[in-house]
Order: structure tokens, then C-alpha cells, then sequence
């Protein structure tokens, strides 16, 4: 099954439930009615069908002022923040007010309008020509951070690089125990310390292996414990500068791992985390559990930092390279 294939099944709560808004907008009898977001169903035989199967019968509504606001109200109950819902809409509104418009040409817009914002933050993690490559990994703990870690590792070691990990949460045992596990199953070693050990010290360590042994890239994963965030600054701030003691260039990316169920929770999550560490690109996990991926669209839209990665499930193939055009297609509920 293709990436694409894969997202647009999974995120089918945000596709439905974008799609039937639409539906719904453009069939109601009364425009200034407000428009929301249905209750999401199950997957019905011939959805996409009767969405595109219409041809010139389907339903078309007057685009006026009643159906912007509506269309305004679904995307923001789409999670994708008010200020670029309010943007969106008026794009989609330019050239279309006063005209009778089908629900067809308004997802159509709707994804034309989605990857037009993301197409300049979708940005595979750079590979430099300097060994090893330090990549330090932040989020909040249950954020998938482990498992990305993870995924990357493999799927680097897959495409022929040498990959080091350094389990630097050594706050949680099960963090540890995740990446050992994800380690031996990629072949790639997962240097450890004893619980609650400093950090620094075991980041400055697999830097000295990954130094010794010609790495390509040492992935590091870090605590995310956001109640006490001055300690977790401070801490953070230490693994960088005892690794500049042996690189005065690392880390060369920060890379954010954010959940996507927690909507626009992931906005703040920017905003603090940018604040603690130099963070260079992000990754969204859990596409797949969330009726919530417009908040990607407006991370795009507010901070436009580079998306690396997206990813909607478990499996190590579960993660692949932000491509605009895909979400944009899956996010709105086109089929192909």
C-alpha cells in the first residue's frame, strides 16, 4: 500500500469530516444557517463515489457571505486556528462569491489552498557531508518522540547509512527499553546509562563512539518533561554544550516530534520548545488517531518552520517525508 494510500485511510476522520461539512454546506436549504462539523461515522460503501460520481448533477449553493462564514466555522472546527481558517476561506471566497459553486470544487480548492501553505515547509531532514550528523530530538513525553527516533534509525540504516542512538531520557526506563528494542531490530547500537543519570554525560559519550566508529548520524533522545520547563532548559542547554566540546557545530538539527492529537495544544508546544532549544524542523506523529490535522496546516501557516515528517502509525513504514500535495489531498478527503 502506498504512503498516500495508507494516509488518506487513516486520516479519514479529518477527511470525512471536512468532506461532509462541505457536503452539508452546499446542500443546506436555509445559508444562513451555520454550518458544522458532523458527528463522524463509519466508513459508508461508495462515499467517494457519491462525492465525485455526480458530475453536473451535483448540488451547487450560492457562494455568499452566509456560506463564507460557514466555511470559516468548518475549518477552524477542523483545528486549523482561527487567523489561517479566516485566510483560507477568503482565498477560496476570491472569484467565487456571487457564484453557485459545488462541494466538489470547494474541496478541491480547499487542497489547492492546504498545500499551497505547506509546499514551502515540506522539507526532507538534511543530510550534511559532516560525520557524524547529530540530530537531537525534543518533545513532550507521549509524543512519539521514542518511536520516530526509532523509525529514522531504521530506515536510514536501510537506505545504507551508519546510525548511533543515545537514549538520553534516562528518566523512563520504558523509553530506554523502546529505542533497544527498535535498535536491535535495525542493527544499530543504543548507548545507555543508568536511570536518572546525567544526560549530558551519555550525550557526550555516544558523540566519542559515533566519533570512533565513522557514524553517520547520532540520533539523540532527550527528556519532555514540560511541569518544571527551567529545569528541562537547563538540561537541554547542557547537552549542548558538552557536545560542542567535541563538535562546536552540533547539533546539527533540533527536531520537535509533535502529536497531532492534541490539536492546537501543538501550537504552544512550538512556541515553548522554540524557546528552549533552537528547534531546526518538526515531525507529526498519530495522524492516524485525530480528527485534528489542520493543526499542521497551521503550524505551517504561523511558524514555518520545515516539516521533515509525518507519520500515522506503528510500523517502521508508518513515517515518511511531509509531502504537501499527499496531505492536502488526504486532509480534504480526494481520493487519489
Amino acid at each position: 500500500m502506498s504512503f498516500f494510500k495508507k494516509l488518506r485511510e487513516r486520516m479519514f476522520r479529518s477527511s470525512d469530516k471536512i468532506g461532509e461539512g462541505l457536503e452539508a454546506m452546499v446542500a443546506e436549504e436555509t445559508p444562513s444557517a451555520p454550518a458544522t462539523l458532523p458527528e463522524p461515522e463509519p466508513a459508508r460503501p461508495g462515499l467517494i463515489g457519491r462525492l465525485f460520481g455526480r458530475g453536473e448533477d451535483e448540488p451547487k449553493r450560492l457562494f455568499d457571505d452566509a456560506m463564507l462564514e460557514n466555511l470559516e466555522e468548518l475549518l477552524i472546527q477542523s483545528d486549523m486556528g482561527v487567523d489561517t481558517a479566516l485566510r483560507v476561506a477568503a482565498n477560496i471566497a476570491e472569484g467565487r462569491l456571487g457564484r453557485r459553486v459545488s462541494a466538489t470544487e470547494l474541496r478541491e480548492a480547499l487542497a489547492e489552498e492546504v498545500a499551497r501553505i505547506m509546499e514551502p515547509v515540506a522539507r526532507p531532514l538534511p543530510i550534511y557531508p559532516k560525520r557524524p550528523q547529530v540530530v537531537l530530538v525534543v518533545g513532550v513525553n507521549g509524543s512519539g518522540k521514542t518511536t520516530t527516533i526509532g523509525k529514522l534509525a531504521s530506515q536510514f540504516r536501510a537506505a545504507g547509512k551508519s546510525v548511533v542512538i543515545a537514549a538520553g531520557d534516562t528518566f523512563r526506563a520504558a523509553a530506554v527499553e523502546q529505542l533497544q528494542i527498535w535498535g536491535n531490530r535495525a542493527g544499530v547500537p543504543v548507548l545507555t546509562a543508568p536511570e536518572g543519570s546525567d544526560p549530558a554525560s551519555l550525550a557526550f559519550d555516544a558523540l566519542t563512539k559515533a566519533q570512533e566508529t565513522g557514524a553517520d548520524l547520532l540520533l539523540i533522545d532527550t527528556a519532555g518533561r514540560l511541569q518544571n520547563r527551567a529545569d528541562l532548559m537547563e538540561e537541554l542547554a547542557k547537552i549542548v554544550r558538552v557536545l560542542r566540546k567535541k563538535d562546536e557545530t552540533a547539533p546539527h538539527n533540533t527536531l520537535l516530534v509533535l502529536d497531532a492529537t492534541t490539536g492546537q495544544n501543538a501550537i504552544n508546544q512550538v512556541e515553548i520548545f522554540r524557546k528552549i532549544a533552537d528547534v531546526s524542523g518538526l515531525v507529526m506523529t498519530k495522524l492516524d488517531g485525530t480528527a485534528k490535522g489542520g493543526v499542521l496546516v497551521a503550524l505551517a501557516d504561523r511558524f514555518g518552520l520545515p516539516i521533515h515528517a509525518i507519520g500515522v502509525g506503528e510500523q517502521i513504514d508508518d513515517l515518511a517525508p511531509f509531502d504537501p500535495q499527499d496531505f492536502a489531498r488526504a486532509l480534504v478527503g480526494i481520493d487519489g
